[in-house]
């Protein structure tokens, strides 16, 4: 028998992240690191050059140091939510620095980031936060190619997409409840993220790994997380219940 050729599965482009510090050391370990870690990079080393970036241009993460001249991450965040025009308005934000007890973590948190980077940090600290930008648009609702190679043929895929839609409808109404159960959560998580596979769900699927990263990294800090994949996930029923948005029909 001939051996079917599939496409290869294409992988999107990397996260670009706005890293903000006016320390020379510190932003060039976090720019190095960041960039190691695969994503793209710029710097800027004051407030005001960071809120001009974010309002210009998109990123997946901002990584915004807390004191810098001009503006710290609390004052560009605070701009940058409060501007719809602004290309970074609804990005995922860190705030990073060299020191932050509980009351300014609290502070941070509530404020809208997703998470506070203490410095000195490692690879592994950056790796985490990066997480943060995989519910970003980088991502597809449902890729094809990707459902077509795991499932083999588009009558189990068409299958495969009905059993996801019948779990999120059941997720969806769930979450009432599962956001105060972390580890629940994080078990339907776990499972969720293989039928998003099967499925080629890829936009849920990363954002499901970055709220269980989030869950397990800092619980108290999930709301952001959690908004992204609630958002996702009902962008996903719609897809799935009206056709996928972002594929040309076959």
């Amino acid at each position: 028998m001939p051996t079917s050729i599939r496409p290869p599965i294409s992988s999107p482009p990397p996260p670009r992240v706005l890293v903000a510090d006016d320390d020379p050391a510190s932003r060039r370990f976090l720019g190095d690191g960041l960039h190691h870690l695969g994503a793209e990079v710029e710097t800027c080393n004051d407030g005001p050059s960071a809120l001009e970036l974010g309002r210009r241009e998109h990123f997946d993460l901002l990584l915004l140091d807390c004191r810098m001249p001009g503006a710290g991450a609390l004052e560009i965040l605070a701009a940058l939510r409060a501007d719809p025009g602004a290309a970074s308005h609804a990005s995922p934000a860190v705030a990073s620095s060299a020191e932050a007890g509980m009351p300014a973590r609290r502070q941070l948190l509530d404020a809208g980031f997703g998470d506070i980077l203490l410095k000195p940090c490692d690879l592994r600290a950056l790796e985490r936060v990066l997480g943060l930008s995989r519910c970003s648009d980088r991502f597809p609702l449902l890729d094809d190619t990707i459902a077509l190679n795991s499932s083999g043929d588009a009558s189990t895929m068409k299958a495969l997409r009905g059993l996801l839609r019948d779990e999120l409808v059941v997720l969806e109404r769930d979450l009432a409840h599962l956001d105060t159960d972390h580890t629940a959560l994080g078990e339907r998580l776990h499972r969720l993220r293989s039928s998003c596979g099967f499925c080629g769900a890829q936009a849920l699927g990363e954002c499901a790994a970055a709220l269980q990263q989030q869950l397990r990294s800092t619980p108290e800090g999930s709301t952001i997380a959690l908004d992204r994949f609630r958002n996702t996930l009902q962008a996903t029923l719609h897809a799935l219940e009206h056709g996928n948005p972002d594929m040309p029909p076959g």
